[in-house]
């Protein structure tokens, strides 16, 4: 069943996208700045091909990993339900929910996805480059595969960039060349900050504990908290050390591995921050 999400049409640009970009950088901006026999050569297509196979393998990760579902028998700990004293009844973080579209009950951070049908624990977002949601179970794979693709688009553009100052433009015939020099240019540069801006976008996240679902409903919250005179804080926000081992986990020789995910548990509770 997971390998349909490949037959998907973004997917397979994502692939083509990663194939072209592999081989411009390699096999023409390399090859052409100091060639492949080289040993600077030889080391940088090395190094960039250790992060394109890091990219690939982080988004088969992403492709293929469940984000997480919400069984169907989930019954909610009716005790735990009751909101305790002195907390922001905003949030979703003690209160019984029900999806109306799955009549079910779902636990705290869980929501439904319009695409995938189901209630995703701790959906973050559905996102259409991997046909897949964004959830609890591939949410550090998907963190790790922006964190690659920030890195990897940086290096190309650094090689292309270093591949045009080397070369003599002062004479004619070479206009193709040049438009696909400044072609490659930009779009490597587009994908730079397009991650970039991305990666910064979720470290925020991870490091405040909340995913782009519960930002936006924080704001709200927020609003209503502050128009009844009250303050808000996100109920997962412990500190941001907690926050980020929560995701990466403990051991910090396994935080860039997508598939070190052996410190989750069922995605069912979280610690919230009046439990400490």
């Amino acid at each position: 069943m997971e390998w349909k999400r490949f037959l998907s049409i973004p997917v397979c640009s994502v692939f083509l996208l990663m194939s072209f970009v592999y081989y411009i950088t390699v096999f023409i901006f390399i090859e052409d700045w100091v060639g492949l026999q080289s040993s600077a050569g030889t080391l940088n297509a090395m190094i960039f091909t250790f992060m394109a196979s890091l990219c690939l393998f982080s988004f088969l990760v992403c492709v293929l990993k469940e984000p997480g579902y919400v069984p169907s028998p989930y019954v909610p700990d009716v005790e735990g339900a009751a909101v305790p004293p002195h907390h922001e009844p905003l949030d979703n973080s003690s209160q019984l929910r029900r999806c109306d579209k799955c009549v079910t009950y779902k636990p705290p951070r869980a929501h439904h996805c319009r695409v995938c049908r189901r209630c995703v624990l701790r959906m973050d977002h559905h996102c259409l480059w991997i046909n897949n949601c964004v959830g609890y179970w591939n949410y550090k794979a998907f963190f790790i595969l922006v964190l690659y693709a920030t890195i990897a688009s940086i290096y190309s553009s650094v090689m292309i960039i270093s591949c045009s100052f080397q070369k003599n433009w002062n004479f004619s015939g070479r206009i193709p060349m040049k438009i696909f020099f400044v072609v490659s240019g930009a779009m490597m540069f587009g994908l730079s900050i397009t991650f970039g801006t991305l990666l910064g976008w979720h470290i925020y996240l991870m490091s405040c504990n909340m995913t782009t679902i519960e930002n936006y409903e924080g704001i709200r919250a927020a609003w209503l908290a502050r128009k009844s005179g009250h303050s808000y804080r996100h109920p997962f926000n412990l500190s941001v050390y907690k926050n980020i081992t929560s995701v990466l986990g403990p051991n910090i020789l396994k935080w860039l591995c997508p598939t070190a995910v052996s410190h989750l548990k069922d995605g069912m509770s979280y610690p919230t921050a009046h439990d400490s």
